[in-house]
C-alpha cells in the first residue's frame, strides 16, 4: 500500500489531468503554506515525484495519471446510472463488489468501485495484476442477470467488445485477443476478469477491468492509452474522459446482452478479433495443447480451431492463445525437446521447444535467474539439447549455466547456415544475435528483407532474396542515445518527451530526434537493398525488440502502406528454431537417429 494521506490524494487528483495548477490552490488542498508544498510533495511515491514540473508559480505533471477525486468519480458513474465508490487503496475492486453481491443481487447491480491501488488485484488464470499508482485505470462493477451462470459464457467477450467500442470512439485503434484481452498488435492494453455469484435466483456478474493508462518506457509487450494518443490524430485523453466513455459503452452493451445474448454482437466481435482466420497456438500451463487456424467464435463465446485432427471447440478457461508465427510446415522431429536461450545485453530470454513448436517466451534479468532454475527443475526431464545465442559476455553466460547446472551450446555467427551466406568479413566478430535474427526472418518472408532489432543497440541488416546476408549497421538504442545526450551536453539532461513531426520543446525534440535517427537508418538500409536487388523485386521489413511497435508507428504512413512491414517478437528464438530444424533434416538425410 502507498500510505499517503487524504491531502496527498486531493493534490494528486487536481494535477492528474496534466494541466497547470497554481500553487496557492494546491496549498489549500494540501492544508499547508505554499512554501511548504515542496516538502509535502516529497512524500509522494518516487515514480510520481519525478513527474512534477514547476514554472512561474504553477505546477503540472509531465503526463496525465489515472487518479480521480471522489466528486469526479461519483459524477462520472452517476451519468450512466452507476452507484460509485472510490477506493484509494483496497485489496481488490472485484472483492468490494463481490461482498455486495453476496448480500443482495439488487445492491450489487450497477454498483461501481474505482480503485487507485490494489494490494491483490488479479487477472485471468489467477495471475496478479501488476500496476503502479496512477498508471492503470482499474474498476469493477456488478450487473444482475435473470439468467443461469452457464448462459453467461460469452459475457467476457461482450465486455471486451464494449471496451473496444469505447476506445474506438476516442480514436484509438485496438483489437481483441480471444476471449477478452484488449491488444494493440502483440502488446496488451487491458484485461477483463468476470466472477459470478448466484443470489436469490439471479446471477450477479462482477466485472473487473484494468486498462493501462500510462506505462514507463521499460515495460515490454504492453501498450498504454497515452502512448496510443501520441500516434492518433488528436491530443491525449484524461482518465475522466476514458472512464466516462468506457462506462457508457459497457452500460449500453450489457443491456443489449441481457435482452438478446451474444448472437447479435457476434459479427462485430469477429471483426475486432485479432486472430480471426490466423494460425494460432493454444497453451495450457505454458505447454502447447492445440495448433491450428481460427475459423470462428460461436454464440456461446467458444473458439473454433481448424487443426490437423479436425475442428476443435475451445471454451474460455485456463488456456492462453498466442499467434503462431510459424506458418511453414513443421520439419522438426516430433519428440524433440530443447531449451532455446537468447542472451541479450540486459536480460535473458528462453523458450521450451516441444512437439515442434514453442509456447510462451520467458525473460529475466541476469541478477535474478531463479525463474529459469525453477522451470529447469520442473521441465528438463528428457531434454535433448540446450542451445543459445549470446551477446552478453562470458560472465553472464556462466550465470545461466550455473542456474541449470549444464553446459550450453552457445552458437556463434557462421560463414554459412540454412543456405544463407554470411558476407561479414570476420564472422567471429559478427554479433550472433544479428545472425540468428537474419536466420529467423526466413520463417516470415522469402523476399529480400531489412531485419531491424531495437534493443540496447539498434541494428539494421540486409538479406537478399537469394539468401546473401550483406551486413548492416549498428547504432545506439533509445536509452543509450538518451544517456549520451545527458552526459555530453550541458542542457539536455531532461526527461524525453513525445514524438512530433515538428517538436517545439526540447524534451519532444529529443524524443523525435532519436526516433527519426532509427527510422532514418531503417529507410536508408531499405533504399540500399532495393537498389541492390532491383526495383521490380519486393523488399520486406522484419522488426523485433522492445521498441519495434513504436518504430513502426513512427514510420511514414506511405512507407508502411507500400511495403510488408512485420513486427516479430523474439526473432532470435525463431532463428535458433530454424537452425535446429535444419540440423534435424541433415541428420535424417544422413540416416542419423534422433
Amino acid at each position: 500500500m502507498t500510505a499517503i494521506s487524504a491531502q496527498h490524494w486531493q493534490v494528486l487528483a487536481a494535477l492528474a489531468d496534466g494541466l497547470p495548477q497554481h500553487v496557492s490552490q494546491l496549498a489549500r488542498l494540501a492544508g499547508v503554506k505554499p512554501q511548504q508544498l515542496n516538502g509535502f510533495w516529497q512524500q509522494m511515491p518516487p515514480h510520481i515525484r519525478g513527474l512534477l514540473r514547476q514554472h512561474d508559480g504553477q505546477w503540472r505533471l509531465v503526463r496525465p495519471l489515472a487518479v480521480f477525486s471522489r466528486e469526479e468519480a461519483e459524477n462520472i458513474g452517476a451519468a450512466h446510472g452507476f452507484q460509485t465508490a472510490l477506493q484509494h487503496e483496497c485489496v481488490s475492486s472485484n472483492d468490494e463488489i463481490l461482498a455486495l453481491a453476496r448480500e443482495s443481487a439488487d445492491k450489487a447491480h450497477k454498483a461501481l468501485c474505482i480503485a487507485h491501488v490494489q494490494s491483490k488485484g488479479r487477472g485471468r488464470q489467477g495471475r496478479a495484476w501488476q500496476h503502479r499508482l496512477g498508471e492503470c485505470l482499474m474498476f469493477s462493477f456488478g450487473w444482475t442477470f435473470a439468467k443461469a451462470q452457464h448462459e453467461l459464457g460469452a459475457l467476457a467477450l461482450a465486455a471486451a467488445l464494449a471496451c473496444h467500442r469505447a476506445l474506438g470512439k476516442l480514436g484509438l485503434n485496438t483489437q481483441i485477443k480471444w476471449p477478452n484481452d484488449l491488444v494493440v498488435g502483440r502488446d496488451k492494453l487491458g484485461g477483463i476478469l468476470i466472477e459470478t455469484v448466484r443470489q436469490g435466483g439471479q446471477t450477479v456478474a462482477v466485472v473487473g477491468i484494468g486498462v493501462n493508462f500510462v506505462l514507463p518506457k521499460e515495460v515490454e509487450n504492453a501498450a498504454s492509452v497515452q502512448a496510443l494518443f501520441q500516434t492518433a490524430s488528436q491530443r491525449g485523453a484524461c482518465a475522466n474522459r476514458l472512464l466516462d466513455t468506457l462506462l457508457g459503452e459497457l452500460d449500453t452493451l450489457f443491456a443489449q446482452f441481457s435482452d438478446g445474448g451474444f448472437a447479435p454482437l457476434l459479427a462485430e466481435y469477429q471483426a475486432a478479433h485479432r486472430d480471426h482466420g490466423c494460425p494460432v497456438l493454444l497453451l495450457q500451463e505454458g505447454k502447447v495443447i492445440h495448433e491450428g487456424t481460427v475459423s470462428r467464435v460461436d454464440e456461446q463465446g467458444a473458439l473454433h480451431l481448424l487443426t490437423a485432427d479436425g475442428e476443435q471447440t475451445i471454451v474460455s478457461g485456463e488456456i492462453s492463445l498466442r499467434p503462431n508465427d510459424n506458418p511453414m510446415p513443421q520439419k522438426i522431429v516430433r519428440n524433440r525437446r530443447c531449451l532455446l536461450l537468447d542472451g541479450g545485453n540486459s536480460q535473458l530470454k528462453w523458450a521450451w521447444l516441444e512437439n515442434g513448436s514453442f509456447g510462451e517466451v520467458s525473460r529475466a534479468p541476469y541478477r535474478d535467474l531463479s525463474r529459469l532454475g525453477e522451470e529447469w527443475a520442473a521441465r528438463s526431464d528428457g531434454l535433448i539439447q540446450v542451445v543459445g545465442c549470446a551477446v552478453c559476455g562470458e560472465v553472464k553466460k556462466g550465470l545461466v549455466e550455473a542456474q541449470i547446472g549444464r553446459k550450453v551450446e552457445w552458437l556463434p555467427s557462421m560463414e554459412q547456415a540454412l543456405g544463407v551466406r554470411n558476407h561479414y568479413r570476420n564472422p567471429a566478430e559478427h554479433g550472433s544475435d544479428r545472425w540468428f535474427n537474419a536466420l529467423g526472418s526466413r520463417r516470415f518472408t522469402q523476399n529480400a528483407c531489412v531485419v531491424v532489432s531495437c534493443g540496447t543497440a539498434v541494428t539494421t541488416d540486409a538479406l537478399t532474396d537469394d539468401n546473401h546476408y550483406l551486413g548492416g549497421t549498428i547504432m545506439p538504442g533509445f536509452h543509450l542515445m538518451k544517456e549520451a545526450m545527458a552526459l555530453k551536453t550541458a542542457n539536455l539532461n531532461r526527461p524525453v518527451g513525445k514524438v512530433y513531426p515538428f517538436p517545439t520543446t526540447t524534451s519532444n525534440a529529443l524524443a523525435s530526434g532519436m526516433m527519426d535517427a532509427v527510422c532514418g537508418a531503417l529507410m536508408m538500409m531499405y533504399g540500399r537493398l532495393k537498389n541492390r536487388v532491383g526495383a521490380d523485386k519486393p523488399v520486406d521489413v522484419i522488426i523485433t525488440g522492445g521498441g519495434a511497435a513504436k518504430v513502426v508507428q513512427a514510420l511514414p504512413e506511405a512507407f508502411v502502406a507500400a511495403n510488408h512491414v512485420k513486427i516479430v517478437d523474439n526473432l532470435v528464438i525463431y532463428g535458433l528454431l530454424n537452425w535446429i530444424e535444419h540440423q534435424d533434416m541433415r541428420g535424417q538425410a544422413d540416416g542419423m537417429p534422433h
